[in-house]
């Protein structure tokens, strides 16, 4: 089997330096469900400060992160709305359903963004017999839509819409960092507006397990009872806690580097014929593209391109999706690019055959 040299499958599957090792074996632990591992405590206050929030809880995941907070202010038969594309309802096994009872109600958005206006319609007027609207669900940036990033005036609207209404509103900020890097809006303004955030620890920040959830002092003492209750409980935490900090104080500002190699990657696709991308949506660091033109299904176009050594995941029969991460350098996006090209022109042939039947 040939090895993988360039990973483009995503920006979770980074190992932890060997800088970012050193730090957890040195991190001091102790028993974190009573509250007695101080690696672990400094990470959440980090997190809390950052998100300008009261306290903040370590968890397993993201998924872990969006399902507490979605127990803790929903009762079974009350109802979600999040957009279409939103990772609770592709990603989370049913979560929503199968932990808080709750129902979804997705909005179509524009890659993964909708409006007030499609918020206040969704709201369901009070009724002894309509499901609650209790909760809107904000995933900062879109994963499905592509890493576009919310902008900050519409994400305050629309929790002040919600609000107006007395739902809650959630922040689902598993690439918030890259939202930050990406438009100089802080990440506490971008949380302000939210009654919880999260932050993944595993995504573009390089960390092997974690998300920090932060919201009121009332809601964080909730959370650990969901949090235990879900399995989420962990003893000495601190060795993995050590990590977030790590990358809270070195990978941040890296995140620029994924950015600008995003950008590289998707102008070079661009010039490749039958490829589809319009560069000027790819605001962070996923790459969303079409091969309808190519002459080979996205499927067989990445299977060619981990023979050669390059893995970009297909999401569908003519879509395509490649993310860039700390792992990935310039010179590793240029070579992509030139695998890309060839396996395309490989498919040439058939494709001009095609043209002329």
């Amino acid at each position: 089997m040939t090895s993988i040299r360039i990973d483009l499958w995503g920006d979770s599957i980074t190992k932890p330096t060997l800088e970012m090792k050193r730090f957890m074996m040195d991190a001091e632990v102790g028993n974190e469900v009573e509250g007695e591992d101080p690696t672990a405590d400094r990470l959440c206050e980090m997190v809390a400060d950052l998100l300008g929030k009261e306290k903040a809880l370590f968890v397993a995941s993201g998924t872990m992160a969006n399902e507490v907070a979605f127990r803790v202010f929903c009762q079974p038969g009350d109802e979600i709305i999040l957009d279409q594309s939103a990772h609770p309802l592709h990603t989370e096994v049913g979560g929503p359903a199968a932990l808080s009872g709750a129902m979804t109600r997705p909005l179509t958005g524009v890659r993964g963004v909708f409006t007030p206006g499609q918020l206040e319609a969704a709201i369901r007027p009070s009724s002894r017999q309509n499901p609650r609207s209790r909760l809107v669900s904000v995933e900062q940036t879109t994963n499905l839509g592509g890493g576009k990033i919310w902008p900050i005036e519409t994400t305050i609207e629309v929790a002040e819409t919600a609000h107006r209404h007395g739902l809650a509103a959630h922040l689902d900020g598993a690439r918030l960092m890259n939202a930050v890097v990406a438009s100089g809006v802080s990440a506490r303004d971008y949380a302000a507006p939210f009654d919880s955030a999260f932050i993944a620890l595993t995504k573009g920040l390089g960390c092997p397990i974690g998300s920090v959830l932060a919201g009121s002092a009332d809601f964080i003492d909730q959370a650990w009872r969901w949090r235990q209750q879900f399995g989420g409980g962990m003893r000495q935490v601190g060795i993995i806690a050590a990590a977030g900090i790590y990358a809270l104080e070195n990978n941040i500002e890296r995140l620029a580097e994924d950015h600008e190699n995003a950008q590289v990657l998707a102008r070079g696709l661009g010039a490749i014929p039958g490829v589809e991308i319009d560069p000027g949506e790819v605001e962070t660091n996923i790459v969303h593209f079409g091969v309808g033109g190519v002459g080979l299904s996205a499927p067989a176009i990445s299977n060619a391109l981990a023979t050669e050594g390059v893995r970009i995941r297909a999401i569908g029969p003519t879509r395509m999706r490649a993310l860039t991460q700390l792992e990935v350098n310039r010179a590793d996006i240029e070579e992509a690019v030139a695998i890309f090209g060839r396996v395309v022109e490989a498919a040439a042939p058939a494709r001009r055959r095609a043209a002329g039947a």
